[in-house]
């Protein structure tokens, strides 16, 4: 049975959230069908010389558990 997992962070955050991501594959055993991906863009900021925040990155996961078997069966 087809299941959707999403992951979400900062942009400035990637790097923890590729290690959550491959840790969850690790214990799960996940089969991964597919991963879409997106990041919002940076808000537009009033003060000149301010640094834009960091825009959200969304990752969802469409996998399967290896040996499940669909219900009913």
């Amino acid at each position: 049975m087809q299941q959707v997992k999403i992951f979400e962070c900062l942009e400035n955050e990637i790097n923890s959230l590729e290690h959550e991501i491959n840790q969850w594959l690790r214990e799960s055993g996940a089969r991964i069908i597919s991963i879409t991906g997106n990041i919002a863009p940076q808000s537009v900021t009033s003060q000149p010389k301010a640094r834009p925040a960091p825009s959200d990155v969304l990752l969802i996961v469409l996998y399967e558990l290896t040996g499940s078997t669909p219900e009913g069966s």
